[in-house]
Formats: structure tokens, sequence, C-alpha cells
């Protein structure tokens, strides 16, 4: 059996989604390709892609809510959509690339490469094709897709993809895929024992208001460390660079995250699927800062919703809920607590497990 991965660089959550499903399978000694969907189309398009996510994200995601909106609104239209529409025109390269390589089946932890092989599966092509959703919710548009399976984060989330127009049968809640390798940490970090570690992620692209998070964690409480993680975000890399506080360490993108959340007291994160799910699976308390619009939005809703992670929209209630968090151990333990109950430490394994069985 031949495996395809194919995912799309919009954002980092898709990618190191499907990076987990790989190490996974090579967990088994099973071989299979991980391949950004773009670079199967071509250089222009994935410049593109990532130049309107850029746009649509940066500042406070307006853009990005008004784009999400106008999608979740053409959903309920039951028309076909324009991006499925964008994606059918990739189908003859995609097609070449699987029958090149030879490849059983696909599995697509991102909407555009799954809409592509929708596509290839209706025009009578026997292609298997596996979804993953990287997100505590059904994005506008999944329901365009023809999946043979479908990985959902959690079984609380069923009804919705049913209304999708998913079948019951489908459906595998196994949680968003995270290897089981990522709960094996090296603790080699060697950051301060006698002060509090307070963890800031914005994600790989540096979204959020982080710099004045950072200036009131700093200013307003006591005995705390903080280690802010910039991703990909150069200009404020350099703005936290220039605060020179000695409470405070600036990475830029980080390929050991998971070290840094193992060492951290509590987390401030962006709400991205992935990157909440590695902090649960992690078991660390959580704040949620910021959601951009949209889909981030529906995620810390969920997370919030179980005893999962606090949530917050403002500077103002970042460095509350941060007080908060860090002075209450009950309620630091009892986040832990709802996390183990409901995120899945084994999802990329039991995934594996089940192509496994089934292919």
């Amino acid at each position: 059996m031949k495996i395809l991965i194919l995912s799309c660089s919009t954002g980092g959550g898709h990618n190191a989604c499907g990076h987990y499903i790989e190490k996974e399978f090579s967990e088994y000694n099973i071989k299979c390709d991980f391949v950004d969907y773009f670079d199967i189309l071509g250089p222009n398009a994935k410049r593109h892609s990532e130049k309107i996510y850029l746009n649509t994200t940066k500042g406070n995601g307006s853009l990005f809510k008004i784009a999400y909106k106008l999608g979740e609104a053409y959903s309920k239209t039951g028309i076909t959509s324009p991006v499925f529409g964008l994606n059918k025109l990739a189908k003859n390269k995609l097609y070449s690339y699987i029958q090149k390589y030879n490849y059983d089946l696909i599995i697509a932890p991102h909407l555009f490469p799954a809409m592509a092989v929708t596509t290839l599966k209706n025009d009578g092509k026997d292609i298997k094709l596996i979804n993953v959703a990287t997100d505590y919710h059904v994005i506008p548009f999944w329901e365009e897709t023809r999946p043979d399976y479908f990985v959902i984060p959690h079984s609380s989330l069923k009804q919705e993809f049913i209304e999708k127009g998913f079948k019951e049968e489908i459906l595998l809640d196994f949680g968003i895929p995270v290897s089981s390798s990522f709960s094996k940490v090296k603790n080699n970090l060697n950051l301060p024992t006698n002060k509090d570690i307070v963890l800031i992620t914005s994600g790989s692209m540096g979204f959020g208001k982080m710099k004045d998070m950072v200036k009131s964690l700093l200013n307003n409480i006591p005995n705390i460390y903080v280690v802010a993680i910039c991703g990909n975000n150069q200009t404020l890399y350099s703005a936290l660079k220039e605060l020179n506080n000695e409470n405070l360490m600036v990475k830029g993108y980080v390929d050991n995250i998971k070290e840094y959340i193992a060492t951290s007291t509590i987390v401030l994160t962006k709400p991205g699927g992935l990157t909440s799910t590695e902090v649960a699976t992690l078991r660390k308390p959580m704040i949620h800062i910021m959601p951009i619009p949209g889909v981030e939005n529906y995620n810390a809703r969920f997370f919030e919703e179980n005893g999962l992670s606090l949530v917050s929209n403002s500077v103002e209630e970042v460095l509350t809920n941060t007080n908060k968090l860090l002075k209450d151990t009950n309620l630091q333990n009892t986040i832990i607590e709802n996390q183990a109950k409901i995120i899945n430490k084994n999802s990329a394994n039991d995934l594996v497990k089940f192509v496994l069985n089934k292919f």
C-alpha cells in the first residue's frame, strides 16, 4: 500500500498534522509520502495562496472574519463553491502525480487537496480518500468533498458533520492527529526553576498583539519568566528583543515546541486546532488569546465550554486570566483533568491502526 499525505502551507497546523501522521506510519515501518499540494500545482499557486492567507489574517483579522462569514453563508446555499471550482482545475496535474507514484490512499488534512481528489472520484477514478479535520468545527465547504472516511476532533462534533451531509459510519472520532512520540519530551531548555514559566505562542504566522501582552505580563505579575515564540514574524521578534528584559526569552520559529510546552507552567496560545491539541496532549493549563475571527472562535468555544482552557479577547483579559490561573492551582488541575478526559493522546496511532486494518 502506498500512502500520500496531501496538505497545504496556509498556516502551520495542516502541515504539522500531516507530518504527525507521516511520523506515526514510520513507527510501523510503513513509508508514506508527505507532499504540499501547491508544490504539485507549481510555485505560483503556493505563493499566491500564502500571500492571500497572510493578508487576510494580519492586523485584527477583520478581513479573515469577512471571508469566513461569506464562506459560511455560501456554504448554506447548496451551490457549488468557487473554491471547489478552483481546485477542480488542479485535477489533471494531481491525477498525473498520483498515477506516477501509484498511490493507493490519499490522506488530506486540508480542504483544498480533498476537493481536488473529490473531483477525481466524481470522474470515476478509484482513489481512496481520508479527510482529517484540524479544527473543532466543520469549516465551510468540507461538505463538498467525498471522503471514504473523515477523522474528526471529538465525538461530540459528530452531529455537526452529519448535518453537513456526512454519514455517521464514515466519521472517525479519533481526535486531531498528534503523533504518540509528541508526549515524549527531553527537558533540556535550562529555563529558570524558581519562577512561573509563561509560554506565549502565536502560531507559525506570528499573529496577535504579543508585544502588548508581554509588556503587560512582565510589568504586572511578579516572579514570572516569559517565553515568547514569534513564529516567522521577524518584525515582532525584533520588537520583543528590544524590550531587553532579563525575564523574557524571545524565540522565532522553533522545531521543538513540545519541550517549551512541557517546561511551562501555563501556555498562552492562539486557538488553532492543532496548536491547542498539542498543548492539551501535554496536559498543560492554557489560555486562548485573541482568536482570529472565524474558525478560531469555534475552537476557543469548544475548549472553553469543555473546561479545557480560558479565553481572553483583549490584553486586559490576558493579564486578568494569567493572574487568575497562576494563583489557582485547583483551576490548573481541573483544566488538566478535563484535557485528559477529552483529548486523545493516541489520535495519530488510532488512525494508523485503522488504515492498516481497513486497507
